[in-house]
Formats: structure tokens, C-alpha cells, sequence
């Protein structure tokens, strides 16, 4: 069985703890926890990992967010990879920071990583990881509060979550979609 699991974030050194990155910050932990390496690939950062016997590839787009769709087409194609074995990790304003919530499909709600993946693979039926960064800021400044760092407060509280996120990414690959929704969301 394989899976393929996206981190969505964009790459360079200032959008490093912002975020909008928190999907790159999930997939690092994930492919540090099972012992892997990202190097640098066509339209990624790629990691190989195995996971109760799944081979998980991972990867970063470097595509920047708005355009995370070419890369995630791409590796299913190149993988051979079903998109119901795909999952998607993204930053959702919808959601109090540290929330998470595992969907088996929907819309982009807003967001243009999602937007375009959708816009690429020509479906909305694609599992995918809402990871809540919260929405305390002002109307019209979405686009400074997603691409700003967090706070050192912030920061206590996402750390404990992304320790959990892996554990949804394992619990995905290895029990189902149904059976890891019913054990981590609301939760």
C-alpha cells in the first residue's frame, strides 16, 4: 500500500514558523519521527518512509502554496498513487489554533493551496487534515495574519498538536479514514 501525504506551505527561509506552513511543519515531524530525509525533487521536497508495512512518500511542494496543486498531481501520477490514498495537511482560519479535523473530502474553504489542488485534479473527493491556526485578526489582513510567525504562547500550544497530527497521519494509513475520524476529531 502506498500513500502519498502533502505538507502545504511555501518554501523559503521567511516563511519558516508562519502559519500558513504549519502543513510542512506536520510532514517534517512525520518524516523525522519515522527516520527519513526530504531531498529535493521535480516540483518537491520528497521523503520516503515506510510505516506498518504502507510506503508513505512525502513531500513539500515547492511550488508556493498557490499553485500546490501541480506538484500534488504530479506525484500521484509519477507514484501511481489512487487519490483516495492521498491526504492533504493545511492551515485552516476556520479553526481555533491547534484543531484538527480530518475530512474524507470538501472545499477549499478559502484556501488557495486547496483551491488549486482541487482545480488540478478535478475533484473535491480527496482526504485531507484541517489544522486550525485561528483567525484573530482584523478584516482584510487574512493574508498578513497567515503569513505571520507565531507567538511564543502559540507556539506551546501547536507543539502537542503537531505530535498529534503524525499520529493521525499514521492512524490514516493504517486503520482508514473512518475509523481515525471517529478516534481524533472533536478531540
Amino acid at each position: 500500500m502506498k500513500y502519498l501525504i502533502v505538507g502545504l506551505g511555501n518554501i523559503g527561509a521567511e516563511y519558516n514558523n508562519t502559519r500558513h506552513n504549519i502543513g510542512f511543519d506536520v510532514v517534517d515531524k512525520l518524516v523525522y519521527d519515522l527516520k527519513g530525509e526530504f531531498k529535493v525533487d521535480k516540483l518537491a521536497s520528497v521523503a520516503t518512509v515506510k510505516y506498518k508495512s504502507r510506503q508513505l512518500v512525502v513531500i513539500k511542494p515547492s511550488t508556493y502554496m498557490n499553485l500546490s496543486g501541480k506538484a500534488v498531481k504530479y506525484w500521484l501520477d509519477k507514484e501511481k498513487i489512487d487519490v483516495s490514498k492521498l491526504l492533504v495537511i493545511s492551515d485552516d482560519i476556520a479553526l481555533d489554533i491547534g484543531q484538527l479535523r480530518l475530512k474524507p473530502k470538501g472545499g477549499d474553504a478559502g484556501h488557495n493551496g486547496l483551491t488549486d489542488i482541487i482545480i488540478k485534479l478535478n475533484t473535491t473527493s480527496f482526504p485531507r487534515l484541517r489544522f486550525g491556526v485561528g483567525n484573530d485578526f482584523p478584516r482584510g489582513y487574512q493574508s498578513d495574519y497567515v503569513l505571520g510567525k507565531w507567538s511564543n504562547k502559540e507556539i506551546d500550544i501547536l507543539l502537542p498538536r503537531v505530535d498529534t497530527a503524525t499520529e493521525i497521519i499514521k492512524s490514516f494509513v493504517s486503520i482508514g479514514m473512518g475509523l481515525t475520524m471517529t478516534n481524533f476529531n472533536n478531540k
